[in-house]
């Protein structure tokens, strides 16, 4: 289970990376939230084993670290929030110049 879960993290990582170098700035902020989401998805993973229990608990039985789950909250936050800042920039490049495509848009080449 764990090389199906890696190699779908890396599989979210790959078409991330693929569409943010892509020159169309809509799919680059598409590529933008499918990276935050596999960034989410390795830290769940990371926390989420079974074997030795950590140093701060009592509990018995199997369970995961609350730290990675914490860490996940603050990084959806900051997503989110980068986000909705690429959204407003996308938003004033296509009202200014009137496309999405990066090589039409005259300013950005200096």
């Amino acid at each position: 289970m764990e090389l199906l879960t890696a190699l779908a993290i890396g599989l979210l990582f790959a078409i991330g990376i693929f569409q943010m170098l892509r020159r169309n700035v809509i799919r680059s902020a598409i590529g933008l939230i499918i990276l935050a989401n596999a960034i989410n998805l390795f830290l769940l993973s990371t926390g989420a084993y079974e074997g030795v229990d950590p140093a701060y608990s009592t509990a018995v039985g199997v369970q995961s670290d609350a730290l990675p789950q914490a860490l996940i909250l603050t990084a959806i936050v900051i997503s989110m929030g980068g986000t909705a800042f690429v959204l407003a920039m996308l938003y004033i490049i296509s009202a200014r110049y009137q496309t999405s495509d990066m090589d039409e848009v005259s300013g950005l080449r200096n």
